[in-house]
């Protein structure tokens, strides 16, 4: 155990790690702790999510702070995701040593201005720009209501974001979302450090297979469209089989799939059924029309599935171009099924991907570069 100690602000338990945010925040835990990392976990807790013993078996202390939802987190400035995050307590906590704080994500930032933290080390872990993520939902959702919703957060988190100039490190999951912080902040370490995930090696599988899977959670505006638009423009009139496999895929997703013999909607897989699906499929094709972050169900295909076909949105400087097949409209993509739909996955292609995703993906590396930046100053 070292003597090296760290807060960590999460916004959300970290644990099951079944969503992209918490996914990141877990695995990052799970490889500092296995080097001596003595860590400080503070949880905003979110409705839905119960407490997690197994963090306690990582971590010197965890503290579960209520996340203030309602009407007076609602109307501020402040935006309302990181307005219901506040906590007396959280702060007082905070201010009883002087280790360095992690914020995660800038839902957990709503102190990264104090004045009480200014000589402490601050890192601000990123993983999307978040008013740009919520200008997309603006744009992908339909509801009326939610879209002023998304609209007014959007604002508050552009401006919001001017707070980050108290970090003193940046971390962020793709090299365009460095490239942007950087730019609005040139005077700030930012380096780019992707997200940790639950992969230590490639499992896919040689062979083919004889469907083609979309996964993802289908009730996330941004995921809908996606799986709206394989069926409608791709799939609609191809000889292939989709299958649309993710939580709660919306009644729109059912009725679109049900016009054609070739598509399958497969509702809140299980984990074993879901790693199945990935693995056995003859691609797993992922599209997005929102480029922020860092899709990590892009790295488990990689990791676990066989061919992967994406847009290049999907990709959203990930240095992962080359691993991949790119089609960026409707006609590209059904000429690439139509290429690989026979096309024998090999050991070649699994030692390509183990190179280059060793190089920048490993949670091992990525681990010991973060203690770096952070304790080696």
């Amino acid at each position: 155990m070292s003597d090296n100690h760290l807060h960590i602000v999460a916004f959300d338990v970290p644990y099951p790690p079944n969503y992209g945010g918490v996914i990141d925040v877990f695995y990052k835990i799970k490889e500092l702790y296995l080097r001596g990392i003595r860590l400080h976990l503070h949880i905003s807790e979110y409705p839905g999510r119960d407490r997690a013993p197994e963090l306690e078996k990582m971590c010197e202390s965890v503290i579960y702070y209520p996340r203030l939802t309602g009407i007076k987190s609602a109307f501020s400035i402040k935006p309302y995701i990181v307005k219901s995050r506040r906590s007396t307590d959280m702060i007082n906590n905070l201010l009883k040593d002087d280790y360095p704080i992690l914020f995660e994500g800038l839902h957990s930032c709503y102190y990264i201005d104090d004045k009480r933290l200014r000589k402490r080390l601050l890192i601000y872990r990123e993983s999307n720009i978040e008013h740009q993520y919520y200008i997309n939902l603006f744009k992908a959702e339909r509801h009326w209501g939610k879209k002023a919703y998304f609209l007014v957060e959007s604002i508050k988190l552009l401006l919001f974001q001017k707070k980050l100039r108290h970090a003193d490190v940046m971390l962020v999951v793709s090299n365009s979302d460095k490239d942007y912080l950087k730019n609005c902040f040139p005077e700030k370490e930012v380096y780019f450090l992707p997200s940790f995930h639950a992969n230590a090696n490639i499992v896919s599988i040689e062979g083919k297979g004889d469907y083609f899977l979309y996964h993802g959670n289908i009730e996330v505006p941004e995921n809908e469209v996606a799986a709206s638009f394989l069926i409608r423009k791709v799939f609609s009139d191809s000889p292939h089989k989709l299958i649309i496999a993710g939580m709660n895929p919306p009644k729109t997703i059912y009725q679109l799939a049900s016009r054609y013999n070739n598509i399958e909607v497969i509702a809140n897989p299980d984990e074993k059924m879901m790693f199945k699906l990935i693995r056995d499929a003859q691609a797993n094709i992922l599209v997005t029309f929102q480029a922020s972050g860092l899709k990590l169900k892009l790295l488990n295909t990689l990791y676990n599935g066989r061919f992967c076909i994406v847009n290049s949105t999907m990709l959203n400087g990930t240095n992962l171009d080359e691993l991949c097949i790119i089609g960026n409209n409707s006609s590209e993509l059904r000429t690439i099924l139509n290429e690989i739909a026979n096309k024998e996955f090999t050991q070649d292609i699994v030692s390509e991907r183990e190179q280059i995703l060793q190089l920048n993906y490993s949670n091992i590396v990525n681990a010991d570069r973060m203690i770096d930046i952070i304790f080696n100053r």
